[in-house]
């Protein structure tokens, strides 16, 4: 896993907790990173980023099917922040997902071909519809669970979310249902 990603968990549980719990929680999780130091464009043991996350589940007292989810929601603000080429003024939180493998993983794989990242697959049924397929061993559904509500956000759209099959529960791949809502966009 890329350490960008270590860093903004980083971000997020300093933010809502502090530096010395992220600090305390470094320091009682085994890392193979000397001194839980997280370079942004270099990839580390996915087994570090559980570690941290179950850790950090202890530390919060917040189980993991809440925390994964609310930070997937807390990444991708910071994503779109770093990465403003992705995201036109004319999207919609559906033309958006729709260009994650085709667009955004295409142009990650170039710059980082290290970097693991999952594989979507896409049906678009309907105008308010979009089915979604993740395939990872890594297995993080609940995060893009959380990146698929801060899309929403973002867009200012309700996005109702069905995980109707899941590696969690015996199925091959992941399958997410997707009605999409549009909300009022502010003005800017």
């Amino acid at each position: 896993m890329k350490g960008m990603v270590f860093n903004e968990l980083e971000r997020m549980v300093v933010a809502a907790a502090g530096e010395d719990l992220w600090e305390e929680i470094l320091e009682t999780t085994p890392l193979e990173t000397p001194e839980g130091v997280f370079l942004g464009p270099q990839s580390y043991p996915d087994s570090e980023f559980v570690a941290i996350v179950v850790a950090t589940g202890k530390a919060l007292k917040t189980p993991l099917e809440q925390l994964v989810p609310a930070f997937g929601r807390y990444l991708f603000p910071r994503l779109a922040e770093r990465f403003p080429i992705f995201l036109r003024p004319e999207m919609t939180a559906k033309s958006f997902l729709v260009t994650v493998e085709a667009t955004i993983h295409l142009e990650v794989r170039k710059l980082y071909p290290d970097a693991g990242l999952p594989r979507f697959d896409f049906v678009d049924p309907a105008a308010d519809r979009l089915e979604i397929t993740y395939a990872s061993p890594r297995r993080l559904c609940a995060l893009v669970a959380g990146m698929i509500d801060g899309v929403a956000e973002h867009f200012h759209e309700e996005v109702q979310v069905e995980h109707d099959r899941c590696v969690h529960r015996g199925d091959e791949v992941c399958h997410f249902e997707l009605r999409f809502r549009p909300g009022k966009r502010p003005t800017p």
